[in-house]
């Protein structure tokens, strides 16, 4: 049986779902001062989710991760406490079992 999800009318920029993931950069360079290195950081950070109305979205308060190999696991979590439901896309599906 299929089931019909209700649509509403939504505007280009906020049609998407926007996740964050920022990472730190202090002490490395001269922060405290102002000064950093370009294009480097720590494989430590936040995740957080954008503000969209059409979807409903009020960010949360961010979540930390301390390794790359988090990321994943605190994706989830955002995407959880935020209420957002994956729709599988079908060469993906091969991976899924219900």
């Amino acid at each position: 049986m299929e089931t019909r999800l209700k649509a509403i009318k939504a505007e280009p920029r906020e049609r998407m779902i926007g996740v964050e993931v920022r990472f730190w950069t202090n002490e490395i360079g001269d922060a405290k001062r102002g000064f950093i290195v370009p294009k480097h950081g720590w494989t430590r950070g936040v995740i957080r989710m954008r503000r969209n109305d059409s979807h409903g979205i009020l960010p949360k308060n961010p979540r930390p991760f301390n390794s790359l190999m988090e990321l994943p696991a605190v994706l989830e979590r955002v995407l959880i406490e935020h209420g957002i439901t994956l729709h599988c896309e079908s060469k993906m599906a091969k991976y899924i079992k219900e």
